[in-house]
């Protein structure tokens, strides 16, 4: 099932500020709305229309689940964390609509250069977790959840195992020096294939916010999760994984109708 899925963390419990997932696969739908086009311009056209069709779907299923985040959990003298990614966007909007409309006094945050730059944009309250380690909510995007609410952080794929839908891996922060010893010892520790991250339009890795590259390790089975995120954070070298188990306290699935869907986690 394809959706734009927003995830909420009620503290921060580790330096990383956890998640709003809100992103909408257009592969499937895509494939199934364009019907065989002949190549005339005719052809191509209607197939363009179409695609601005499906990429506005999109937006509006991101822009339902992260106004439903913003609505049903930030309350006035809260401190919330930011995250990262076009859902966001829409979670900043929405949220700097109702300090304007309903005079709430929030302190933002923020995860990354760009959510800092959202908040100052719309002229919410800027902070930091020296003077807020603690926060009250936090919204971000996630690639894919899975039934138990663990997450891939950064797609809004609705899985019940992870893995299913979101074939790019698990995003792994490590410091430059250490990426070949890194990627060697999880391929070697849990299987699949652990590479560098390119950068798209120049030369070079990607690099973080934090001076470091990321590794996408793509994994073959079925893992336990919990274990095989403390394991991989053991490694000398990792700075963080983009794994979030047992954080996730409310997942939003905008969908393609129109209409919103919760999960929580599932009761033990």
């Amino acid at each position: 099932m394809d959706a734009s899925c927003v995830c909420l963390h009620s503290a921060a419990t580790s330096g990383r500020v956890m998640s709003l997932p809100g992103w909408v696969s257009l592969g499937k739908r895509a494939a199934g709305l364009l019907s065989p086009a002949s190549w005339s311009l005719r052809g191509r056209e209607h197939v363009c229309r179409l695609g601005r069709c499906v990429a506005n779907m999109a937006e509006e299923a991101k822009k339902r689940a992260a106004y439903a985040a913003v609505d049903n959990h930030v309350q006035n003298n809260q401190v919330v964390g930011v995250g990262s990614g076009s859902t966001i966007v829409y979670a900043v909007d929405r949220l700097a609509e109702r300090v304007r409309q309903e005079k709430l006094n929030i302190v933002c945050v923020p995860t990354s250069f760009q959510a800092r730059q959202l908040i100052l944009q719309h002229g919410l309250t800027l902070s930091d977790l020296d003077r807020h380690p603690e926060l009250d909510v936090a919204i971000d995007g996630a690639d894919e959840v899975d039934a138990d609410l663990t997450l891939i952080k950064g797609g809004g794929k609705d899985s019940k195992a992870l893995g299913q839908q979101w074939k790019k891996g698990v995003p792994i922060e490590v410091i430059p020096m250490a990426y070949v010893p890194v990627s060697r010892m999880i391929a070697k520790s849990f299987g699949g294939e652990a590479k560098l991250r390119m950068a798209v339009s120049k030369a070079g890795p990607v690099v973080t916010d934090n001076s470091n590259f990321i590794l996408d390790w793509k994994f073959e089975n079925a893992q336990n999760w919990k274990e095989v995120n403390t394991a991989i954070k053991m490694i000398p070298g990792v700075v963080e994984t983009g794994l979030f188990v047992g954080m996730a306290e409310r997942a939003y699935f905008g969908m393609e109708d129109g209409s919103v869907q919760i999960r929580d986690p599932p009761v033990n």
